[in-house]
Order: structure tokens, then sequence, then C-alpha cells
């Protein structure tokens, strides 16, 4: 199971930092959008949707997808996709998300669901191909502190857990297991601030960032345990499925991408 876990992890990383920094912008949002489909089909399936209904969904994903793919609208019509599907998130993973938490809603309508989906999947398709365009290592700087956060609350929570974190959703969370997170992306801020110079302000932005990772992944744990599942899917060998690898950047890359474009949102919307 470990040797089929880093053998899939490596091959992941490697071909993800190839498309990272080689592909054309084109090829890129093609190739993220066939990611997000496949999250749409897993999506299907953490909210029990019928086979037929599962499949409509990632289909329906898939033609959206390729009408907002780079070239294949008026500029001004992609550009305002962008903005709005982007905003979608904010108050999405600030607001409404940490309430379906907290109450742990059950038996949410279908049509809630395929909102919800859609709702939190574009926008996190959306961000990656404005967040690249920024800079692709900004990409990765993001990917790295979510894929540092999650390590660490592993291996703390493994090592020192002793106070659940949300028991009723993911019984092996653990307060220490943020407790490390928190510490290990401390140290990559501050390994990043004497690389680059960059203000320590980041270490907040890093802070917030790991929050809301944590939020993804409660989040999706609370679908799978109540739509009676271990994994989203089985596509990635020794990891479950693609939600289960991205659940912690699907809040953190629409935010990131929020604040990048702060100053044109509030000009916007003033």
């Amino acid at each position: 199971m470990l040797r089929a876990r880093l053998i899939t992890a490596l091959f992941l990383l490697g071909g993800f930092l190839a498309a990272l920094f080689l592909l054309p912008d084109f090829h890129w949002a093609a190739l993220m959008l066939g990611i997000i489909v496949l999250g749409a089909w897993e999506w299907g399936r953490l909210a029990t949707f019928s086979p037929l209904g599962q499949r409509l969904y990632a289909l329906s994903a898939l033609a959206v997808g390729a009408l907002l793919l780079p070239g294949a609208m008026p500029g001004e019509w992609a550009h305002q996709v962008l903005f709005w599907g982007i905003l979608v998130a904010v108050p999405l993973w600030l607001v409404l998300i940490p309430f379906w938490l907290l109450k742990m809603h059950r038996g949410v309508s279908k049509s809630l669901m395929v909102a919800a989906g859609v709702a939190v999947l574009l926008p996190a398709w959306l961000s990656l191909i404005t967040l690249r365009h920024a800079s692709p290592w900004l990409v990765l700087g993001l990917m790295a502190t979510v894929w540092i956060a999650d390590s660490a609350a592993y291996f703390a929570g493994k090592a020192f857990g002793r106070h659940k974190l949300a028991p009723r959703i993911s019984p092996g969370k653990t307060w220490e297991g943020v407790v490390g997170a928190m510490a290990a992306v401390t140290v990559y801020g501050g390994a990043v601030h004497i690389a680059t110079g960059v203000s320590l302000w980041l270490l907040v932005g890093l802070w917030c960032l790991t929050v809301l990772s944590i939020i993804g992944d409660l989040f999706e744990s609370l679908l799978k345990r109540q739509a009676g599942l271990k994994d989203s899917g089985s596509v990635l060998p020794g990891h479950g499925g693609v939600l289960d690898r991205i659940d912690g950047l699907l809040p953190t890359l629409p935010l990131a991408a929020f604040y990048l474009h702060f100053p044109l949102y509030y000009m916007l919307l003033l």
C-alpha cells in the first residue's frame, strides 16, 4: 500500500511539474479541466446521484468547461466568468461550508448538491488558470503550503494526537495535527522569507490557507461519511480518488486568486 502510494505520488508530482512549467495556457487549462471532470464524477458519487446522474454531471462539467477554455469565448465574457466564478468561492468557503460543517447537514437535496458541486469545483479550476497565468511559481508555492500542512498534520497527529478535532466527521484528525500543520507551514514561510526577502506578513496568509485547507479536508470527509464511503474514488492507487487529493486545494486556490485580484474586486464592488 505504501509503495503504491509513493509511486503514485512521484508520478503525479513529476507530471504536474512538467505541465505547470511547460504547457501552453490552453493545454494547461484543458488538463486541469480533465481533473475537475474526474472530480465532478466523484462528487456525483459523494452526492449519491444515480449512475446516470453521475455520468450526466461529469459530462455537464466537461461541456461547461469546454465553453470556458481560453479562446473559446469573447475576451470580455471570459473575464466576467473568471471574475464572478472566483468571487462565488469567498462566501462559500468562509461562511456557508463552515456552517454546513457545524450543523452536519444530512439529507441535502440533490439540486443543492448539484449547485454545491459547481460552486466548489468551478472556482478551483478558474483559479488554476488565473494563478498560473500570474506565475507558475505562485501555483507551486500555494500547493506546497497545502501539501506541507497536510503531511505535517498527519505525522503530528500520529505521534502526539490526543484531542479530536471533529470526531463526528473525521475521527483521525486531532488538534495536535493542526498545531503540527501550523508549525510546519511557519517554518516553510520563514524559509521563503529568507530565500526571497518577501515580507513576513506572508506567514499570516499561509496560516489562513492552512485553516482553509483543513476546512476543505473536513468538508470532503463529511460528504464521504454521510455517503458511507472510505474514499471519493479509486483512480489513484494508494491515494483514493481525485477529490481525496485536492480537497485541501478546493478552498485555498480560489481564496488566493481572490486576494491576488483584490484591488479589482474592491474597485468593482464599491
